[in-house]
């Protein structure tokens, strides 16, 4: 056990340089909130509703920080900062999962009433940015990469950047995302959380022009008149 409280605290300082220590990670609401859902889901699947309730509003009341008990969640996951933070019940987080505040993994209303698969499953190494949603009972694949504020209601692609609403995928070296790890969920440079926002709509404009840039030439191409033919003489 202490062993792999060592490996997780381990986990998080690789994805975040704030810490000095594993004894400042201890303190990270995150971190709190992901070990009191350990014991409301444990409650939740031995059918302790109320219990399990009741961890879950005393971890949210302590965090800011709301998992549903019956989420089921994986090894090492980092919800960063965390602050406003909602995975629903059906939601399903695979390992080494990276989460920013302000993040939400929805569920839709079952058309017949009877409550199923709602929310979205997150496969290993995924990153979700600050403020993203994604809804349904979607999956995100391994390595995908959610940007801020990004509305996600599709299945999203193994090692895909998703940005902007509704989200899309943004064009990204295979070299990028093979890397090991980049925060923020950002589209190919390490961007600061301040200001991620403006520089995710800088990377889509840039992606935009390169698009333009390749219409107009073509465009260009097509409008050269062809070449005249000699006349001959009789």
């Amino acid at each position: 056990m202490f062993n792999g409280l060592v490996a997780y605290l381990d986990s998080i300082k690789a994805r975040d340089p704030a810490p000095r220590s594993r004894w400042e990670i201890l303190l990270y609401p995150g971190l709190l909130a992901v070990a009191m859902h350990r014991v409301a889901h444990w409650l939740f699947e031995a059918d302790l509703f109320f219990l399990a309730r009741f961890v879950n509003h005393f971890a949210r009341f302590l965090t800011a920080i709301d998992i549903h008990p019956g989420a089921k969640i994986g090894r090492h996951l980092f919800i960063d900062h965390g602050f406003g933070v909602v995975i629903g019940e059906t939601a399903e987080i695979g390992d080494n999962v990276s989460i920013y505040q302000g993040v939400t993994l929805g569920g839709t209303d079952p058309a017949n009433g009877i409550g199923g698969k709602r929310h979205p499953t997150l496969a290993d190494d995924v990153i979700v940015g600050s403020g993203a949603q994604i809804l349904g009972p979607v999956m995100v694949n391994a390595r995908a990469r959610i940007g801020a504020n990004a509305v996600v209601t599709k299945d999203v692609p193994e090692g895909a950047v998703m940005v902007g609403i509704p989200a899309r995928s943004t064009l990204v070296d295979a070299t990028e995302y093979a890397r090991e790890f980049v925060p923020y969920g950002t589209c190919h440079e390490t961007f600061d959380p301040a200001t991620q926002k403006v520089e995710l709509l800088q990377c889509q404009l840039e992606q935009l022009q390169k698009q333009l840039a390749a219409v107009v030439a073509e465009r260009d191409a097509a409008a050269e008149p062809a070449p005249r033919k000699g006349r001959s003489h009789a």
